[in-house]
């Protein structure tokens, strides 16, 4: 699925119920969402408030929910040191997960990235563990998300990621098509990227187009899942009125995209 210019959808559920619906949908594979997760559950995301035993029990419900391979938010991979990252692969990939992606962020409130030697030895050890486990292993440079606009800087990290074993790399929040077509260029390796994060937002074709591997959502579709909640809340509390309803799925519809099989209950 990983081709220069494939361009595929790969959106990201937040639980088990939002993944069983976009595989109906259509897509044929899945990515989770720390920030979904984080907010599913009541936390923020971005402050290492989210362990990895969480962001693994929300893969692994997404996995045995589906039958399209899931991929994770990996985060930091959990520790600073290079094999508590080979763990995090082995354990993702233990849980069912096709893959999953590791950050160059330091974690923490306070951001910042590591070195690029620092942080390909991170992803050296990790894509050794993926090659053991068959795991596709996303190398992220989070340059732009943490206040470092600089390109060539994000450019050299992801080359340095693809030579340390990485098999897709992702660079979220690039400012615009041009650094997006510039990144695909001179890497080597599949490239993904986010759109619904901010805008600009360029369409499927547009990033074809401009060599696009891989396309995600991020937590996008969760925050449309709970905008749409928001204002239903406000619909009732300020007019006292339901008409948020009549735009709601249909009981039927959503009932019959969820599993049927049926649970014994006597087990507490």
């Amino acid at each position: 699925m990983h081709k220069m210019g494939a361009g595929f959808v790969m959106p990201n559920p937040w639980d088990a119920g939002s993944a069983r619906i976009l595989e109906q949908m259509g897509f044929a594979a899945l990515a989770t969402t720390s920030a979904g997760c984080a907010v599913s559950a009541g936390y923020r995301d971005g402050v290492a408030a989210v362990s990895r035993a969480m962001i693994l029990e929300n893969a692994a419900a997404i996995v045995a929910a589906v039958d399209v391979p899931v991929s994770a938010d990996l985060e930091d991979g959990f520790g600073p040191a290079p094999e508590v990252c080979a763990e995090t692969v082995r354990l993702a990939a233990g849980v069912g997960l096709a893959g999953g992606s590791i950050e160059d962020v330091t974690g923490g409130p306070d951001g910042g990235v590591y070195e690029i030697a620092e942080a390909a030895n991170r992803v050296a050890a990790a894509a050794e563990a993926a090659r053991e486990v068959g795991f596709v292993l996303t190398a992220r440079s989070e340059n732009y998300l943490v206040g470092r606009p600089d390109l060539r800087d994000t450019i050299a990290r992801l080359q340095a990621y693809g030579e340390a074993g990485a098999d897709v790399l992702y660079a979220p929040a690039l400012p615009d098509l041009d650094a997006i077509r510039t990144v695909c260029a001179e890497v080597e390796k599949p490239v993904n990227v986010v759109m619904g994060l901010r805008a600009p937002l360029y369409s499927v074709t547009e990033l074809q187009e401009a060599g696009v591997a891989r396309i995600s959502v991020g937590g996008s579709m969760a925050r449309a899942a709970y905008g749409a909640l928001q204002k239903a809340a406000a619909e009732v509390l300020g007019q006292g009125t339901f008409g948020y309803s009549q735009d709601a799925m249909p009981g039927t519809e959503l009932m019959g995209m969820m599993r049927g099989e049926a649970l014994d209950k006597r087990d507490g």
